[in-house]
């Protein structure tokens, strides 16, 4: 009898960055829950996984290293296609685990994606937008204040991204997540991403950016990035974007446009 779960994703970062000069790489998620993947298992011997890139032999191992297993073939299908900012290759070990009935403890399963990635997005977690993110440690750092709420009108700009482990050539953004901990209003929520997106393209690219022109012409609070990838987004207040501004994201070459409403305050 086969089996099918939806695992969300995300949609690049609030904030992303070094905790100080040489601290760890952290992050605040953007939560996307339509995003991420669907998959599907039907049982069978060995292990045969399609999709997503993940290889079989990475499934044994994770799948190992949580204590289950999972035999047959796994078809994955990403709502949008891997490397461009939204959890795909999390959320794809992240449903083996849960195809093999296992779901908790996070810890745990974040320690195994490390494992066998890496790097890892918290998308294991009931609310990962509320932690801050050790993401090559694999592990919350501390528990961010409610985020008030919002409206994202974004889509991809440029070519996809996979995430380098090793690669922690990030800005520092102690002082921004510092603010952040205050528990922002939704406009300090829009200058703090805006602050964390502008660092990281000055530091690692691109080096023109549509993104703060877009959001000065629609009258948005701000944008934000996946800091490794093509995932970007304007950031609004519930209800106000304006009419036509996918249109215009269009017109200046973003592709797969959304929109993304989050927040409980």
């Amino acid at each position: 009898m086969s089996a099918f779960v939806h695992i969300p994703g995300h949609f690049g970062e609030w904030l992303q960055g070094r905790l100080g000069p040489e601290g760890a790489v952290a992050l605040v998620t953007l939560s996307a829950p339509d995003l991420g993947l669907d998959a599907r298992h039907r049982p069978g011997r060995g292990l045969r996984i399609h999709g997503a890139g993940l290889s079989p032999a990475r499934g044994r191992a994770f799948l190992e290293r949580i204590g289950a297993g999972l035999f047959g073939q796994v078809v994955v299908r990403p709502v949008v296609a891997p490397g461009l900012g939204t959890g795909v290759s999390t959320a794809a070990l992240l449903a083996l685990a849960r195809l093999a009935g296992v779901g908790a403890p996070e810890e745990m399963l974040a320690k195994a994606c490390i494992a066998a990635e890496g790097a890892s997005d918290p998308l294991m977690f009931a609310a990962p937008d509320r932690l801050l993110w050790a993401s090559r440690q694999g592990c919350s750092l501390g528990l961010l204040p409610p985020l008030p709420r919002y409206e994202i009108l974004g889509g991809f700009e440029g070519p996809p991204v996979r995430t380098e482990p090793r690669d922690t050539a990030f800005p520092d953004i102690s002082d921004l997540v510092a603010r952040w901990q205050a528990g922002p209003t939704l406009a300090d929520l829009a200058a703090l991403a805006s602050e964390s997106a502008a660092r990281s393209s000055r530091l690692r690219g691109p080096a023109v950016e549509s993104a703060p022109a877009l959001a000065a012409r629609l009258g948005a609070l701000g944008w934000m990035r996946a800091h490794t990838g093509p995932a970007r987004g304007l950031i609004f207040a519930p209800g106000r974007v304006p009419t036509g501004a996918e249109a215009l994201l269009r017109a200046a070459g973003w592709r797969g446009i959304l929109r993304l409403r989050g927040g409980t305050r």
